[in-house]
């Protein structure tokens, strides 16, 4: 599993920026509360080494798919969510993750890390009103 700020990170495909080279459908993990992308490690080093021989022949976009493969199961073992589950079942997942923290940081007497995950569940209680919201207004704002 991945972890950033104490939430796990989700896992999908995006398009990174090398440069001016653009990498679409790249591995990524997505952090819930914070925004943090990262490439996925199983496939770091291939996307270092894809990036830097675009970038060196100057192309603009490559497809990571067309030049990785990407059958390893592994990439989706370590990810507790996934883009293609209902965002709604995302957001309460990572406040189940958090309140199981929070109480494990109170047995153990972390003052630190109890307030960090009292930020991200607020966060997370944000997203999930919003959420919530938009099914209600049908989709809008």
């Amino acid at each position: 599993m991945s972890f950033c700020c104490g939430a796990s990170m989700i896992g999908t495909k995006g398009t990174l920026k090398h440069y001016r080279t653009r990498i679409h459908n790249v591995p990524i993990l997505f952090c819930p509360v914070c925004h943090r992308v990262e490439v996925h490690y199983l496939v770091e080093n291939e996307y270092e080494i894809l990036a830097e021989y675009a970038h060196g022949d100057g192309a603009s976009e490559v497809d990571f798919h067309d030049y990785v493969d990407e059958s390893d199961k592994a990439l989706h073992e370590n990810c507790v969510n996934n883009e293609d589950e209902d965002p709604m079942q995302i957001v309460q997942s990572q406040i189940d993750m958090a309140l199981d923290l929070l109480s494990f940081s109170k047995q153990i007497g972390d003052t630190e890390w109890e307030q960090q995950l009292k930020r991200r569940l607020g966060v997370l209680a944000q997203r999930k009103h919003k959420l919530k919201t938009k099914r209600m207004t049908g989709g809008t704002f």
